[in-house]
Formats: structure tokens, sequence, C-alpha cells
């Protein structure tokens, strides 16, 4: 048996914390997992910049209620999704991940949670570590064969263990650094490389 597993922010829907600086002001916001390649380090800075200005967990939740799917994004998946099984890979929380799950027909979605005291975020808890490549792992002692996709330094275990993937809309840093992984742009490109992982 086959299963597609997938990125969520930069694949299927806008980096949220993107949306947060721009919302808010706060540049350093912007830093993600595809400038940051130690998502802990990435977190525990996120959090400092957050209680410096004094946000909290439902700031960062109004502005993901405003948010949406990528374009054409819930039709690639709703295609997906009728080929074969699919699974939502991220490191995103499940604090942030409801709204934009419902956005996109409620995939099945691994994810990570925060600790919130009062509404301030104090801390991230990782379900396990690397727990993308470990989900690919532990999907291959079902005898599933894996295909995997993302964008940022945090899915490259994941797309290395899987027995087919590629980078989507990954930058050029990321590109640079790994030139023997294809790249994909577009949705109909992505769709016709899993296409051909998925034919007998």
């Amino acid at each position: 048996m086959d299963i597609v597993c997938l990125d969520l922010e930069g694949v299927l829907v806008p980096e949220i914390w993107i949306n947060v600086a721009e919302r808010t002001g706060i540049e350093a916001l912007r830093r993600t997992t595809r400038d940051e390649p130690d998502y802990d380090t990435l977190m525990r800075s996120r959090i400092e910049i957050l209680d410096a200005h004094g946000l909290r967990l439902s700031d960062i939740q109004a502005v993901i209620a405003q948010m949406g799917p990528l374009e054409g994004a819930r039709e690639f998946l709703d295609e997906l999704r009728s080929l074969t099984q699919v699974l939502i890979l991220s490191d995103t929380f499940s604090e942030f991940a409801k709204p934009l799950m419902e956005q996109l027909g409620w995939p099945t979605l691994f994810c990570n949670s925060l600790e919130v005291v009062s509404d301030r975020i104090v801390s991230h808890r990782m379900r396990i570590h690397n727990g993308k490549k470990a989900a690919i792992e532990a999907l291959h002692t079902l005898n599933y064969r894996t295909f995997a996709a993302g964008d940022s330094y945090n899915d490259l275990a994941m797309i290395e263990a899987a027995d087919g993937g590629c980078l989507f809309r990954a930058p050029a840093s990321i590109l640079a650094d790994h030139p023997h992984l294809a790249l994909t742009e577009e949705y109909g490109a992505l769709m016709a490389q899993i296409k051909e992982f998925l034919l007998p």
C-alpha cells in the first residue's frame, strides 16, 4: 500500500509565523524553518519575541483565523485523497492548526503542542524528536510505500527517508545544499510526480 506524506506550511497553507510578522510588524517573526534548521532553537526564539512584545496565543489564533489554504491547495488535496491515503506531517501545533484543517477538509494531521498558561505560550512540546522522519520509518514497518513532499530544512529527513519524494517551492539555500532532490513548483507538477510514484 502507498501513502503520501505532506508538510503543511508552505505546501498547503501559508507560513503562519510570516503572517503573524506581517500583521504585528515584528520582522524577527518572519524567520521560519526555511531559515533555521534547528526547530527547538527557532521556537525558543519565537517565544522570547512573543514575551518581549506581550503577544499571547489568542493574538496568533486571531491571525490564523484570517488565513486560508494556498490557492489550489484544497483542490489538490481533494484529488490526492481520492487516489491514495494522505497524512499531513507538520511541526506546527494543534493550538494553531484547527481552523486550517477545517478549510482543508479535515485531513489527518500529526503535529505538536504548546504549553500555555493564562493565554501565554511558555514552551513548545515536540511529540517526538524528528517526528516527520520517525513517521515515515513507522509507516515502513507497517509495509507502506511512502512519498513525501515539503519545502523546508525540517522536511529533508522525511523526504530522504521516504521511498519517493520531492521538494515543493523550496528556497534557493535548500536547493543549493540538496541538488539531488527533485523540485516542483506547482500542484500540477507535484500531482504528476505522485501519480508516477503510485503506478504499479
